[in-house]
C-alpha cells in the first residue's frame, strides 16, 4: 500500500496512522451496501490469472501505440441541465474489467507492464452522500492503492501524459489528462475482450443465477394478476437490485405491449385480462451482466403452443453455438427456423426459403439473433474483423444484427429469436401477399398477445455450448 497523496498533503505521525486505519476500513470486505453481491471463492481464486491475462493484452496494446502506461479513469458524476441532480453513475467498462468496483467516480487505474497495477482511489470528505466502499477484498493484495481526497490530487500520482494512452469519456478525466482512445489500442483490447477468462465466466454464471431469481418471481407475479409495475418490483425484490444498478432497464410487457421490442414503461394499471407477459431483464455481479428474456401465456392454447415452438427453435440454435460457426449464418438459420414455426402453425403458407428470401420472415422477426455479452450488455467488438481493426458487415437485408464474427471458445453471446405481431411491419404484407400465402384471421387472434422472445446467455466452448441461463433455471 502507498499513501502518496496523503504524504503530499503533509500528513505524518498520528495522521498517517489514522490514514492507514481509514484505508484498512475502506478495503475490508463488506456487504453493507445493498448493491454489493458476495463473490464466490472460486472467482477470487481465479482473479490472479484474470489479472495476468489483462496485463498481457495491455502490454501488446501499448506496444502497438508506442506508449508505456495505460491510464483508465473510472468516470465522473454528470449532472442534469440547469440542475444539481446527478445522472446515475456509469463506470468506464475498461475500469471494471480490472476491478470489481462499479460505483466509484474520480478514480484512476495506472497499468504499466512489468509493475504492480496502481489504483488511485478517491475517498472524499462528503457529508451529503455515503462515500462508496470497496466490495470484496480479494483483489487488494494484487494492487498498489493510493488514497486521494479530491479528484485533482490524482494528477500528482499519474505518469507524464506523453508516456500514456488514456481510455475513457472525453469529459471523464482531468483537464491535462484527456483520453486519446487510440484506435489501435482499442481495436486490440476490444477484439480480445470477447474471449472471457475463467474469472469472468464465474461472474457471468453468478449474474445468471441472480437474474433467474428475478424471473421466477416475475412469473409468479404475472400468474397472480400483477401489473407491469408489480412484476418489475417483484423482480427487483428477488434479485436485490434497484432501478439504478440494473445492467439495463427492465422490459416488462403485458398483452399488446409485448409487440414493442424495447417497451420502456411499467404501467401500474392492472389489465382486465393478463393474456401474455414478456420480460427481458438482467442482473449484474461485479460489473458483469446477465441478459435473459422469457415469455408466458395465460390459458390461450394457440399462443402457448407458439411459445413452445419458438422455444424449440431457440434450443436448436443454442446447440449450434460451436467453434468455427459464422454468427451471420446462425442468424439467417434463425429466420428459416422461425419461418418453419410460422408455417407449422398455419400463419404462413409456402416454404421457409421463400419467406426468408422475400423478406416476409423479417416482418415477424425484425431484430438480430443476439450480441456479445460481458462487461456491457451489448458488449463491444461484435463486428471486429481482427485485433488490428476492420469490420465484418451484416448480411444484406439484416440491418439490426449486432454480431457478425465467427464463434470461438470463450465467447459469450445471447441467442434470442422472437416472433412478434407488429402492425406497422405487417401492414406492407397486407398489400403484397395474396390471401393464400398468409392467414390473417390467425394473426388477428394473436395480435392481442403482442409477441414472443426467448433469450439465453451462451458460452462457446471447445465442444458443447454452455447455456448459462438454462443451467441457472435448472439449479433454481
Amino acid at each position: 500500500m502507498t499513501f502518496c497523496a496523503l504524504h503530499q498533503r503533509g500528513l505524518g505521525g498520528r495522521r498517517q496512522q489514522q490514514a492507514a486505519g481509514m484505508l484498512n476500513t475502506l478495503l475490508r470486505p463488506t456487504m453493507d451496501h445493498a448493491v454489493q453481491q458476495p463473490i464466490s471463492g472460486a472467482a477470487s481464486a481465479l482473479y490472479p490469472n484474470h489479472l495476468s491475462t489483462l496485463m498481457q493484452r495491455t502490454e501488446e496494446a501499448l506496444r502497438r501505440v508506442g506508449k508505456r502506461h495505460l491510464l483508465i479513469p473510472s468516470g465522473v458524476t454528470k449532472y442534469q441541465f440547469l440542475d444539481d441532480r446527478p445522472y446515475p453513475f456509469q463506470v468506464n467498462p475498461h475500469f471494471k474489467a480490472w476491478l470489481p468496483l462499479t460505483e466509484h467516480a474520480d478514480c484512476w487505474l495506472v497499468i504499466t507492464p512489468g509493475q504492480k497495477p496502481h489504483l488511485i482511489y478517491l475517498l472524499a470528505d462528503d457529508f451529503w452522500h455515503l462515500p462508496p466502499q470497496a466490495p470484496e477484498g480479494y483483489w487488494v493484495a494484487h494492487w498498489q492503492v493510493s488514497l486521494i481526497r479530491t479528484p485533482d490530487e490524482a494528477r500528482a500520482l499519474l505518469p507524464p501524459t506523453a508516456d500514456c494512452s488514456i481510455v475513457g469519456d472525453a469529459d471523464a478525466a482531468l483537464a491535462d489528462y484527456l483520453p486519446d482512445n487510440a484506435p489501435a489500442l482499442l481495436d486490440y483490447l476490444h477484439y480480445h475482450r470477447a474471449y472471457k477468462t475463467a474469472y469472468e465466466l464465474s461472474l457471468l454464471r453468478a449474474a445468471s443465477t441472480r437474474a433467474v431469481r428475478g424471473h421466477r418471481a416475475a412469473e409468479a407475479s404475472f400468474r397472480s394478476g400483477g401489473s407491469e409495475l408489480d412484476i418489475h418490483r417483484a423482480y427487483l425484490a428477488a434479485t436485490g437490485h434497484n432501478d439504478l444498478d440494473l445492467p439495463y432497464t427492465n422490459i416488462v410487457c403485458l398483452n399488446e405491449h409485448c409487440a414493442t421490442l424495447h417497451y420502456q414503461y411499467q404501467s401500474p394499471v392492472k389489465p382486465e385480462t393478463s393474456r401474455s407477459m414478456l420480460i427481458d431483464a438482467g442482473a449484474s455481479v461485479a460489473g458483469y451482466a446477465a441478459d435473459i428474456t422469457r415469455t408466458f401465456s395465460n390459458e390461450d392454447a394457440l399462443f402457448s403452443a407458439l411459445i413452445r415452438g419458438v422455444d424449440e427453435a431457440q434450443r436448436a440454435l443454442v446447440d449450434r453455438v460451436r467453434e468455427g460457426v459464422d454468427y451471420r449464418d446462425l442468424h439467417v438459420e434463425c429466420h428459416h427456423r422461425l419461418a418453419d414455426v410460422l408455417i407449422d402453425f398455419g400463419i404462413l403458407k409456402g416454404t421457409a426459403e421463400a419467406a426468408v428470401t422475400e423478406g416476409i420472415s423479417a416482418a415477424f422477426f425484425p431484430h438480430g439473433l443476439g450480441h456479445l455479452l460481458g462487461l456491457q450488455v451489448h458488449d463491444v467488438a461484435g463486428f471486429a474483423a481482427s485485433d488490428q481493426g476492420g469490420r465484418i458487415e451484416r448480411p444484406e437485408g439484416h440491418p439490426f444484427l449486432r454480431l457478425t464474427r465467427t464463434l470461438s471458445a470463450g465467447m459469450v453471446m445471447t441467442i434470442e429469436p422472437g416472433i412478434y405481431f407488429i402492425e406497422s411491419l405487417l401492414a406492407p404484407l397486407r398489400s403484397r401477399l395474396p390471401e393464400e400465402r398468409i392467414n390473417w384471421s390467425l394473426i388477428e387472434h394473436l395480435k392481442p398477445f403482442g409477441g414472443i422472445r426467448i433469450e439465453d446467455d451462451v458460452v462457446c466452448t471447445g465442444s458443447m455450448p454452455e447455456n448459462l441461463t438454462r443451467d441457472a433455471f435448472a439449479a433454481a
